[in-house]
């Protein structure tokens, strides 16, 4: 990203915020700013994880709608009790 990207923005946060940041901050060897850019990523990159995760499950249930294709949830528990065993089973395939 060039400087010329970049732009400021204020935010507002009560005083108390302010004085927890900058002690955490002076405990990381860190800033103020730099801790308050990587909370907002640190959010963004979860908040796509989540709408991407959000909109893999309602594209699943579309399919499993239009298919009919599925595992019940007694076949994903017993394929997951056996994770890490010497004889793990192989993922349940799709049935209708």
């Amino acid at each position: 990203m060039t400087a010329a990207a970049i732009r400021p923005t204020t935010i507002k946060i009560d005083q108390s915020t302010k004085e927890r940041m900058k002690r955490l901050a002076e405990v990381r060897n860190r800033t103020p700013h730099w801790m308050i850019l990587e909370a907002i990523r640190q959010y963004v990159d979860r908040e796509e994880k989540r709408d991407a995760l959000r909109r893999d499950a309602i594209d699943a249930w579309r399919e499993c709608q239009e298919t009919g294709l599925h595992v019940t949830g007694d076949e994903v528990i017993t394929w997951l009790d056996t994770w890490g065993e010497e004889n793990e089973s192989v993922a349940p395939v799709c049935h209708e």
